[in-house]
């Protein structure tokens, strides 16, 4: 049986996940920001179609990506140094949810439901959760959102409506987070596309072990927008 949370009830031992369907860990309880937030510092997140309850996961093995390990293929430093574009943090969250949220080629539904949305939309104003947008022409192109606690980012969605709009935020994420001393980039699963960029595969223990030194990490909650000026990148 999966262990049903009820209340404050807390998550059971990673280790009591299911290895099919992959990581599945608990259901029900809420998206409050105390909840998400145990939730990110143990490595487990919500992943649940709309209409079911909510579902919590830890997969074994974790997709991660270790910000010295981006790798940046000739297509994509071409676009890099090329396109006109503009990187923005945090200027447009509500905007990047609901861009990733929209329906896509080949997928009849979406996991980023309102209630998901909504319980980002809340970590977002307690400075939790992040967006990086490519902007192109005044307009939000493409990016990316998710959750930094300590020294660990918690990847979420990505979207683009450009070509490489989205792997152009991914890049100045990853430089952000490595200038300012992250450790790691949680991707939860495996992609081709992701593994393409540099992430790879670890053991849950292994990854559960680097968490608990990097959300340890004394840094106060608060927007990006605040610490980093827009970066225009001319053509």
């Amino acid at each position: 049986m999966i262990p049903w949370l009820d209340g404050d009830a807390p998550f059971p031992p990673l280790t009591s996940a299911r290895k099919e369907p992959n990581g599945l860990l608990a259901v029900g309880g809420d998206l409050t920001p105390k909840r998400l937030l145990e939730a990110y510092r143990r490595g487990i997140f919500p992943w649940f179609s709309e209409g079911d309850p909510i579902l919590w996961w830890s997969p074994d093995p974790r997709m991660v990506l270790v910000p010295g390990e981006l790798k940046i293929s000739r297509s994509l430093a071409k676009a890099l140094r090329n396109r006109r574009f503009e990187i923005r943090f945090d200027s447009d969250f509500d905007g990047v949810i609901r861009a990733c949220a929209a329906p896509r080629d080949g997928q009849p539904g979406t996991w980023i439901t309102p209630e998901m949305r909504n319980a980002y939309l809340r970590l977002h104003r307690l400075g939790y959760a992040h967006s990086v947008e490519t902007w192109i022409d005044g307009e939000l192109a493409g990016g990316l959102y998710g959750v930094a606690l300590g020294a660990a980012f918690f990847g979420e969605s990505m979207f683009a409506r450009a070509r490489d709009a989205s792997k152009i935020a991914l890049v100045h994420l990853v430089r952000k987070l490595e200038a300012d001393g992250y450790g790691m980039i949680d991707c939860q699963m495996r992609t081709e596309h992701l593994a393409s960029l540099g992430a790879r595969e670890i053991p849950r223990a292994r990854f559960s072990r680097q968490l608990r030194e990097l959300v340890d990490y004394g840094r106060a909650p608060g927007s990006w927008r605040s610490k980093a000026e827009h970066e225009h990148v001319p053509a």
